[in-house]
């Protein structure tokens, strides 16, 4: 089958946003609103805004039928892809391809789903790069019949169904131990045991904060000595897909910040309001003593023999935590930060060290239950991006 532009298969087209200065536009809507961050999965959930009818004629944008297939076009978003469930309009971030009897929604999603990191790739502009309508409709398809579209997608569909059961595996996981913490010892900030509390700085015997070496991202090396920045750092885990490598003569020289193992590593700076939010991340490092270093942006808090870090680990990462640190936190409206003496006087709950390792026991056990699980969702995944280049190239 010859390929095809996706110009020549559909009407594709933009949305658009009501007036902000008329706050009427968005009070008893009954009209689906679709923002690019809306664009989490294969279809649009019920967890959107609304507008009016008015709204929708100050935006100058239309509704779009169901079934109309939307990408993100601008920003951190670029390439989020999902199926309307039902009419809606969008912003004008967001290219909407309306039906046709050619191509079935459930093929085109997938199709586009594969072509995320080209599109970010080929994005233009600054901070905030962006690709057009016009960009799109050049993008080639390969027209397949209607029943190749409809098992390619029902194939997909199956991997993707199995993925999403494996990551609610892992989040029920997550939230087992979340419910032994709390059955355990209780609230780590309220406190409704009135266990003892002390501060992070008596519990340890280091808390530091990294630096930037002189030159930034010019001391950068191909391999060598792993240094850790606050986009490797996440909710009770590391992540090492975009890590840095310093030489050892840089490492040396920020010796006070060399990461040992079971080191707390703790992000200092992000907005306070976002899902992901970089603000207050916390996560054990489980490598050797000094195979890592880290970067200013992160803090290194190094337990003394009378905590189980498991345990702490555990308070640092609960929602009742990142509660916490939104109150404590400093700085402006876009970007907030915890300072060094703050995270020294974080206050932590203190059971008997019977209890700490009998907790630390049961998260361990849990741990070994993630760790086949997501192994067996990496396996998922390397599956489906085979299988979308096998269907798309």
């Amino acid at each position: 089958m010859s390929k095809v532009r996706l110009g020549d298969l559909f009407s594709i087209s933009s949305g658009g946003t009501p007036n902000k200065k008329n706050p009427e536009y968005y009070i008893n809507g009954d009209i689906p609103w679709i923002k690019t961050g809306d664009l989490k999965g294969k279809y649009i959930s019920n967890e959107i805004e609304y507008i009016t009818e008015d709204g929708l004629i100050n935006s100058s944008a239309k509704i779009f039928p169901r079934n109309t297939v939307l990408v993100a076009m601008y920003g951190a978003t670029i390439g989020a892809c999902s199926i309307l469930p039902f009419d809606a309009s969008t912003n004008q971030a967001c290219a909407a391809f309306l039906p046709n009897d050619r191509v079935i929604p459930e093929y085109l999603y997938y199709f586009l789903c594969s072509k995320k990191e080209k599109f970010i790739q080929d994005g233009v502009g600054g901070a905030q790069p962006n690709i057009s309508a016009g960009y799109l409709k050049k993008v080639e398809i390969e027209e397949l019949s209607l029943n190749q579209q409809k098992q390619i997608a029902a194939t997909l569909d199956q991997v993707t169904d199995l993925i999403n059961k494996r990551k609610q595996q892992l989040e029920k996981l997550d939230e087992l131990v979340k419910s032994r913490f709390i059955e355990m010892f209780g609230d780590p900030i309220s406190n409704p045991m009135n266990l003892p509390v002390k501060t992070l700085k008596q519990l340890s015997v280091l808390i530091t904060n990294g630096n930037t070496p002189k030159g930034g991202s010019e001391n950068y090396v191909d391999k060598g000595i792993l240094f850790i920045r606050s986009q490797n750092v996440w909710r009770n885990r590391i992540d090492l897909d975009d890590v840095a490598y310093i030489d050892d003569t840089t490492h040396h020289n920020m010796s006070k910040s060399s990461v040992h193992y079971k080191d707390i590593l703790i992000t200092k700076t992000g907005r306070i309001n976002t899902e992901n939010s970089s603000l207050g991340r916390a996560a054990l490092y489980l490598g050797e003593d000094n195979s890592a270093n880290i970067n200013g942006h992160v803090y290194l808090v190094r337990l003394n023999a009378s905590v189980i870090p498991e345990y702490v680990i555990t308070i640092l990462t609960s929602e009742a935590y990142r509660n916490y640190i939104r109150k404590v936190c400093v700085g402006g409206i876009d970007k907030r930060q915890i300072n060094l003496d703050q995270v020294e006087e974080f206050p932590i709950i203190l059971p008997s060290i019977e209890l700490q390792t009998q907790f630390a026991a049961f998260d361990e056990a849990t741990d070994k239950l993630k760790f086949e699980a997501k192994q067996g969702l990496e396996k998922l995944e390397t599956l489906k991006k085979s299988l979308m280049q096998e269907y798309f190239g």
